[in-house]
């Protein structure tokens, strides 16, 4: 039996703690400390562990992280989350009001805010309470980020509406709180985070939800899907009264001129907003008319994003370096020391083909202006010529092919600007490449061989690496070559390699000119991926080994859209490459060099185990190489040497000796 004067003390603490909260994280407003708030929820909190049959789920004793997930849910949208078409100028808003005048919208009434850079989300309300969170995805179906979106501040766990409800809005990190973030990051020593948006999308993108908890994670309504409302500005009115954060800078207008100057105010403005933004929204106001106007593609007809002019910033073309993608098109790659653009740190943009180079005219030594297309894809605007250096030459396209790639043909089809490897398949290109980061010497996924790398990209499963980790047994066990033992014990193998040693997902990725050794010098040298995907040519160039064709093929990998898309997917499916440091294994300080043919493990395998614990694996017998492996049919030149600089010679028997003592 519950006290009824405890009941009374929950039901209170719980008004107050919920009243501070829309305050603190909805108005901005401050009615007590937030220690004095932290003293509360306590209370609550030793309340509702006496008496558990008090806690409701919309208690604030329930916005906490709960248990890891392994994935995240796939959830269908009852409306598309569509994206906006993009216009950059009045003539465009012209444009776009002149289409929707001959479908009927004659002078519409103008609903205009501004544009949030967040992460876009759905909020779905089952009785008041707040049953579901899910992404924008592909907009028409995302995923369940429910424990993540519950641990926001300020994302009312109740709203006093009990029909079916969903609202729609954005998840942001406002510029203070980054500010600190990075402030924290700085103090840590540890790296400091890009941007906002990153930020915030990658939080809630999380598989632990305490990662989004410790963020300070807001969400921005701006719409709601049901029930349905006669106009956009009445869906803010219904936001706010529901108790979710809006924006305030949002206005009505009858006529476009009041609309652009206002556009044109919030561009001013905007850096004095809390949160980051690349533009303005405009909208028919009238929502019955906004949604007879209907679908285009992917875009609403009724509504549009105005786009504010990027960021730009000069800087110098180092090198132009050619990258293959996946495709096998080569695209010119413009290298240039570190710039910061729109709040991220650019290295290089693409120059898209032969054509883009010769209309830019673009050359290595060119001073260029640099911004960021959507604030998000760095560009080439324009070269200033009047900063050429006099010793500069134009640039071949041919030439750099032959010179990059001398192994390679090229041909450039009939009626495309792109070159591009020739007799290049595409289904070829990713399976070879999926059997070579499966491989033994990359990350040694059993069972993803030719054949069964054959049947998942014939089969559709598989289009990319990436897609190798959305893998369910059962969609394995469909194809004619598995049987539901093998298609769960590939389904592992693929699972466990998401925590790849580095130097193996540095072979594994496939830069071209980078094998094993090369990829162990560099993730000894880095010891971070991140660190070594953001090197300079010169920090390449400085260490032993990496001369200027392997720093291009490196710079030219990771300035390639292809492969930054597909190592962002890898990261966002949990593969997260570590540094192991084998200084302190127990062949630290020794090194060996095999000859011959051994019969218990290859050469890599061998040079693989001595490396895990601790010794250096070389190619040649050098004054300070302590062993000579010597197996069948060894070479007489690595013998005399050993014999000439005192180098212990020893079988394969007394190598595995070792290897086991050790």
């Amino acid at each position: 039996m519950i006290p009824a004067e405890v009941r009374e003390r929950v039901d209170k603490l719980r008004a107050l703690i919920n009243d501070y909260r829309y305050h603190y994280h909805v108005l901005d407003e401050s009615i007590m400390s937030e220690s004095a708030a932290d003293s509360l929820k306590h209370d609550l909190s030793l309340l509702e562990e006496k008496y558990p049959e008090l806690i409701t789920p919309d208690s604030p004793t329930q916005r906490v992280a709960g248990q890891a997930l392994d994935k995240f849910q796939k959830v269908v949208h009852s409306e598309r989350m569509i994206s906006l078409a993009d216009v950059f100028s009045e003539a465009e808003v012209r444009e776009w009001l002149d289409r929707i005048a001959k479908l009927g919208a004659v002078n519409p009434e103008l609903f205009v805010d501004i544009k949030m850079d967040g992460l876009a989300c759905a909020l779905i309300y089952e009785n008041g309470l707040l049953s579901q969170a899910v992404t924008r995805g592909d907009g028409k179906v995302g995923e369940d980020v429910t424990m993540n979106v519950r641990t926001i501040e300020n994302v009312p766990l109740r709203i006093p509406q009990t029909e079916h409800t969903e609202v729609r809005g954005e998840i942001v990190i406002f510029k203070k709180d980054f500010a600190r973030l990075n402030q924290i990051q700085r103090a840590a020593g540890k790296p400091e985070y890009a941007n906002p948006r990153n930020l915030a999308a990658g939080s809630i993108r999380q598989l632990d939800p305490k990662i989004a908890a410790a963020r300070p994670l807001k969400f921005m309504g701006y719409d709601m899907v049901s029930p349905n409302l006669a106009t956009n500005a009445e869906v803010y009115d219904r936001l706010s009264a529901l108790g979710f954060r809006i924006s305030k800078q949002q206005k009505i207008y009858k006529d476009l001129a009041g609309a652009m100057e206002f556009i044109h105010h919030l561009e001013t403005a905007r850096q004095h907003l809390p949160f980051g933004t690349d533009g303005a929204v405009i909208k028919v106001n009238d929502r019955k008319v906004y949604q007879a106007l209907g679908i285009v593609g992917k875009t609403p007809r009724a509504a549009i994003a105005f786009k504010y002019p990027a960021e730009e910033v000069t800087t110098v073309i180092k090198d132009i370096v050619i990258s293959i993608g996946r495709t096998g098109a080569a695209t010119p790659v413009a290298v240039f020391d570190p710039v910061q653009v729109a709040g991220t740190t650019v290295r290089h943009a693409s120059l898209h083909n032969a054509d883009e180079i010769a209309r830019l005219d673009a050359r290595i030594g060119d001073t260029v202006v640099i911004y960021k297309a959507g604030d998000i894809i760095p560009q080439i605007n324009r070269v200033l010529v009047e900063l050429r250096p006099s010793q500069s030459k134009a640039f071949s396209y041919k030439k750099a092919l032959r010179e990059q790639y001398p192994e390679l043909e090229f041909e450039r089809p009939a009626g495309e600007v792109v070159y591009r490897v020739k007799g290049s398949n595409t289904d070829q290109i990713v399976k070879r490449s999926i059997e070579y980061y499966a491989s033994k010497q990359a990350l040694n996924i059993e069972g993803l061989g030719e054949k069964n790398v054959d049947a998942l990209v014939d089969s559709g499963l598989v289009g990319s690496i990436a897609d190798l980790y959305t893998l369910t047994p059962a969609q394995i066990t469909e194809l004619d070559r598995f049987a539901e033992i093998s298609a769960h014990k590939l389904y592992d193998n693929i699972m466990a390699s998401k925590r790849p040693p580095l130097a193996r997902f540095i072979t594994a990725i496939g830069i071209r000119h980078i094998g094993s050794q090369t990829a162990i010098d560099l993730a000894a040298h880095f010891q971070d991926f991140g660190k070594f995907r953001d090197a300079t040519e010169e920090e390449l160039i400085e260490m032993p080994g990496i001369g200027k064709i392997v720093a291009e093929s490196i710079l030219g990998f990771f300035a390639d859209e292809d492969n930054l898309a597909l190592l962002d997917k890898l990261k966002s499916y949990g593969v997260e490459p570590f540094y192991q440091d084998a200084s302190g294994g127990k062949l630290f300080g020794k090194s060996f060099v095999v000859t011959g043919t051994l019969d218990s493990m290859g050469r890599d395998e061998a040079a693989e185990q001595i490396r895990a614990l601790g010794g250096e694996f070389h190619s040649s017998v050098v004054k300070s190489t302590t062993y000579l492996v010597a197996g069948h049919n060894t070479g007489q030149s690595k013998l005399n040497k050993a014999n000439q600089y005192g180098t212990k010679v020893i079988d394969e028997a007394e190598f595995l000796k070792i290897l086991n003592r050790a």
